[in-house]
């Protein structure tokens, strides 16, 4: 599989890469077993970048991946975690003295002494502008605690003011083709910035596998069900942001772009690592069958400009009101 080098770290990392989310909560249960199952396959389907975070299933998706680790000594995966949303949302709290607290928590679950990319986990907004923040995270490097350093964002102007601080290694940010602002600005800066970006809620919550209908369920402990008007976390988490039945049409519109031999949802990540600036897309997965399926997407060939086209229609159309101005 393709392989894209972020300038800033020197780090690389596959073009499909994979969310952990649903391997430690909020998506339905999942065992550890089926959880090792589908790291497994990813790896062996040439996917090197695992995401994760210290508040999935508080900590359990980092420890499923340590286990993975232990059993593929040399897989020459990077991992990626997050830091910050295991505390009150004030920016208070994102001091030097948390930082050491929360690495030191991440280290010990993934059974690692250096973290190879920390990322700031969607904090509060006034965070991306403090400089002592910004400090800490170098003395973090510096003591050898993490290599690199990135965020994650819910908006366009998260992404740009965290790019304009010279050790942010790269920016995490939600992109698909129901999410195409950072199309604008922040992925042409990035490349400015030799900054990376890891574009996540790709198939924007399973909407863009053209797989739900308006009559579809989700468990009660699934996001999809509890946080579809922000009440848990930022809404755009949960399908991008759009209410569900737009989307399910929507959706159902996209289906129909994806190319012969391709489903909807490798259309949909095809199209992300087609996007000038992408260096990696963190599809979730929670079978082998689909871990693998979402890598083969890497191979399909470049959509052709009429389905670009297309899908730029169909946002414009149906999805940009309700989600341009917000994110």
């Amino acid at each position: 599989m393709e392989r894209r080098t972020c300038e800033r770290s020197g780090g690389q990392a596959s073009v499909i890469g994979l969310g952990t989310w649903q391997l430690g909560a909020d998506w339905g249960e999942v065992s550890e077993a089926d959880a090792l199952a589908v790291l497994d396959a990813a790896a062996e389907a040439g996917v090197t970048f695992f995401d994760t975070a210290d508040v999935y299933g508080d900590g359990r998706s980092e420890r499923v991946i340590a286990a993975f680790l232990r059993a593929r000594p040399g897989a020459g995966i990077t991992v990626a975690t997050k830091m910050g949303r295991r505390v009150p949302q004030d920016p208070a709290h994102f001091t030097l003295a948390n930082f050491r607290a929360w690495t030191d928590r991440s280290r010990a679950n993934l059974g690692v002494d250096t973290l190879d990319l920390v990322q700031l986990h969607c904090p509060p907004t006034p965070v991306f502008s403090s400089d002592e923040v910004f400090d800490a995270l170098d003395t973090l490097v510096a003591e050898e605690r993490i290599a690199a350093y990135g965020v994650s964002v819910e908006t366009c102007e998260e992404a740009l003011t965290a790019i304009a601080r010279p050790g942010t290694a790269s920016v995490q940010i939600i992109l698909n083709p129901f999410r195409l602002k950072p199309l604008e600005r922040v992925l042409p800066a990035a490349r400015e910035a030799g900054v990376a970006v890891i574009a996540r809620v790709p198939l924007a919550s399973g909407l863009l596998s053209g797989r739900y209908t308006k009559e579809t369920v989700f468990a009660a402990d699934d996001h999809r069900t509890f946080n579809r008007h922000g009440e848990a976390f930022d809404q755009g988490e949960t399908f991008s942001g759009v209410d569900f039945p737009t989307g399910v049409e929507a959706a159902a519109e996209f289906a129909a772009l994806a190319p012969e031999g391709a489903t909807p949802a490798q259309t949909a990540l095809r199209w992300i690592i087609q996007q000038p600036g992408v260096t990696t897309v963190i599809p979730g997965a929670r079978s082998p069958e689909q871990a693998r399926a979402n890598a083969a997407a890497a191979a399909l060939p470049p959509l052709p400009e009429a389905t670009l086209a297309a899908v730029r229609e169909l946002y414009d159309r149906r999805i940009r009101e309700q989600v341009h101005a917000r994110w």
